[in-house]
């Protein structure tokens, strides 16, 4: 599989979220959807299925996703697991927070950044996309006063600053945590935000969280993941017949972050991991009663798409069991929102499974299953990445204590100076 039709599969799964929009919902219904989603703040939770319907959340997604995929053909993005990762995090969080307007301004960001460092401009096109963790910062600048000129500069003016900060942050972070936290942009982006959140406020604004979390469209998504789910297992043995051969390697693979599955292993390993990843994620919801909906459906593609790059069912199991453990022992029910978020977002820690074992991965679990409920708290809802910004609170604590105590397993300078010359996430 190359590069094209790497980015063919991803708009032919684009084509089936406008499919399936069109279905369930009419034209006229889904233009007034899109509409409520792009004059939404979009903060954390708002779930576009409950804010404009099924329709208008799959097409909005579909177009979001399109748009990445086109960005990130022209910029010549190589065949490999960041590409697929980028467009994950554009498919899942396009179903709450990201809309096909307020992502530019922080793309255009990242754009400056490279003519100021003199630069291919494209080249940054990935992390300017990852960028868009803080795109409800552009809505919240464009909508709160109303839409007039002067709001509309200054939001287009704070993403533009947004997008140009943050490839530097982002390398910087990655240096703290050491790998540890696969959603590294998310750990950038809180920073940032926990900055730009007290001066907004400061000057009179005041962001605030919003909660749209629908519960009525379980069939339909059950249904739709159902059939992603299908098609990766079926063209992962279409493919290749022997497939077991190169997973078999693939999930006894350890290392920290990037860990390119896609470059090491082939295609049809890394689909097959994908829909395990997704078979498990997705079980997760449905044995804990929980719901299938615009947040949830869009974090099961996200952990299918890091099939491709450092997660699977060995590692991501026992961060999944710290974090139920952890819910069973607090004051929050099972099925919360942020609970559900919290169980599958945090697989972003699973490269602490690989690197320091299943023990350090329960308790990176249980702790991720506090962290990730309140640290989102001064943010306003603004990072959409709030889980990674809580596991990088996470692994930036146990990465030096798991180091000291377990010297035998500190990194090696060579595997670290590899990830930094990457800029994987």
């Amino acid at each position: 599989m190359g590069a094209r039709k790497l980015y063919l599969t991803f708009f032919v799964f684009s084509l089936s979220l406008l499919a399936v929009g069109f279905a369930v919902s009419t034209p006229s219904e889904i233009l007034r959807g899109l509409n409520a989603i792009i004059c939404a703040e979009g903060t954390l939770i708002t779930d576009y299925f409950a804010l404009a319907g099924p329709g208008a959340a799959m097409v909005n997604s579909a177009v979001v996703t399109m748009i990445s995929i086109l960005l990130l053909y022209i910029s010549r993005s190589p065949f490999c697991g960041k590409t697929v990762i980028t467009l994950g995090f554009m498919i899942c969080f396009s179903m709450f927070g990201k809309n096909c307007l307020n992502i530019w301004p922080i793309v255009a960001g990242s754009w400056v950044y490279a003519l100021y460092r003199k630069e291919p401009i494209l080249k940054y096109t990935s992390v300017g996309l990852l960028s868009t963790a803080l795109s409800p910062i552009v809505s919240f600048m464009a909508l709160r006063h109303g839409v007039t000129p002067l709001f509309i500069s200054i939001a287009i003016l704070s993403g533009v600053l947004i997008g140009f900060v943050m490839p530097a942050l982002a390398d910087y972070t990655l240096r703290i945590h050491n790998g540890m936290n696969l959603y590294n942009i998310g750990y950038a982006a809180g920073l940032l935000a926990m900055i730009l959140v007290p001066m907004a406020k400061s000057m009179g604004q005041a962001p605030e969280s919003t909660y749209h979390w629908s519960t009525q469209y379980q069939g339909l998504l059950l249904t739709f993941v159902i059939f992603v789910l299908a098609a990766a297992y079926i063209f992962a043995f279409a493919l290749d017949r022997n497939v077991l051969r190169s997973y078999i390697p693939l999930l006894k693979s350890r290392g920290h972050a990037p860990n390119d599955y896609l470059v090491k292993f082939g295609a049809p390993a890394v689909l097959l991991n994908a829909a395990l990843n997704g078979t498990i994620a997705l079980a997760y919801i449905l044995l804990t009663g929980g719901n299938l909906n615009g947040p949830t459906f869009g974090v099961i593609m996200l952990i299918m798409s890091y099939g491709s790059n450092g997660k699977n069912p060995r590692n991501i199991t026992p961060i999944m069991l710290g974090v139920l453990i952890g819910t069973l022992l607090n004051t929050w029910h099972i099925t919360a929102p942020q609970v559900q978020l919290a169980a599958l977002f945090g697989t972003a820690l699973a490269p602490i499974v690989d690197f320091y074992g299943t023990g350090a991965g329960l308790v990176a679990g249980f702790l991720h299953s506090a962290v990730a409920l309140y640290a989102g708290s001064p943010l306003a809802g603004l990072n959409l990445y709030n889980n990674g910004f809580a596991a990088g609170l996470v692994s930036t604590v146990m990465y030096p204590l798991l180091s000291e105590l377990l010297k035998h397993k500190k990194a090696k300078i060579d595997d670290v100076d590899y990830m930094f010359n990457n800029k994987i996430q």
